[in-house]
């Protein structure tokens, strides 16, 4: 009996089995590289450059919130404080 290994399926396979399930399945099951290479490298890396943009406005976007509390802060503090 042959053995099965677990394999995850990730979204950009399903969307290019029903894109063409032909070229899936040369890439997929065959192992036949995809004549696009170039262009799929230059998609990961925008996909990073994006994700570093992504991550960094979370933080700044938290560093603003804190910053904002602190200002409340400091404002109560010298209206109690006259």
């Amino acid at each position: 009996m042959e053995e099965t290994t677990d394999r995850i399926i990730r979204a950009s396979e399903i969307g290019q089995y029903l894109f063409c399930a032909r070229a899936w399945w040369l890439g997929a099951v065959e192992g036949v590289p995809s004549a696009h290479r170039e262009e799929m490298d230059a998609g990961e890396s925008a996909h990073r450059r994006h994700g570093r943009r992504v991550r960094a406005a979370v933080i700044l976007s938290r560093l603003a919130w804190a910053l904002l509390v602190l200002a409340l802060f400091v404002a109560i503090l010298a209206i109690l404080g006259r």
